[in-house]
């Protein structure tokens, strides 16, 4: 009966980690040695897909493996892997969905959490490159008025950093122009 329990905890608690994990995951490798997939996401295009998009193909690929050796006796592998697949559909619906607006229907978030997480990641593309971004988390952004500070910071007037916060009602493209 606890088993269960146990099985929700691990799958919440991986939850949580992939936030860390995918945070990490994007400053460190696709702003770093992975750039050249990553690239993609931050160049304008016309194709429904970019090459970043193979990153949640490598992440789905490891959850399914996860998954498999779960159900195939190697107990709480499963849990941890369906906590992946969680995190990675939640990252599908905030990221692709409501930020880079890759549904067919367009939602702009003009209060609360979820427009914390659109502003801030409209931040970080307000700077061109793979140098200099801030708030690389999906679920997860540090409060706007603390990235503008630190585009400020690192860019001066080269980046507008409040240029990702007037008229938050205004649609922009991938570069954050509206």
């Amino acid at each position: 009966m606890m088993l269960w329990l146990w099985n929700a905890l691990i799958l919440l608690a991986t939850v949580i980690l992939m936030e860390i994990v995918a945070a990490l995951s994007h400053k460190y490798i696709m702003h770093g040695w992975g750039w050249g997939w990553h690239l993609s996401h931050h160049e304008p295009h016309e194709s429904k897909f970019e090459l970043n998009d193979l990153y949640a193909v490598v992440f789905a690929l490891l959850s399914i493996g996860l998954i498999w050796l779960g159900v195939n006796g190697v107990w709480p592998l499963q849990w941890i892997g369906a906590g992946m697949t969680t995190y990675g559909a939640l990252y599908f619906m905030v990221h692709d969905g409501l930020v880079h607006q890759r549904w067919p229907f367009r939602y702009i978030p003009r209060k609360g959490y979820l427009k914390r997480l659109y502003m801030a990641h409209r931040m970080h593309h307000a700077v061109r490159g793979r140098e200099g971004c801030v708030s690389f988390g999906f679920l997860y952004a540090p409060p706007l008025h603390k990235l503008q500070a630190t585009l400020r910071q690192r860019h001066g007037r080269r980046v507008n950093a409040d240029a990702a916060t007037d008229r938050q009602d205004a649609p922009r493209d991938e570069q954050g122009a509206k």
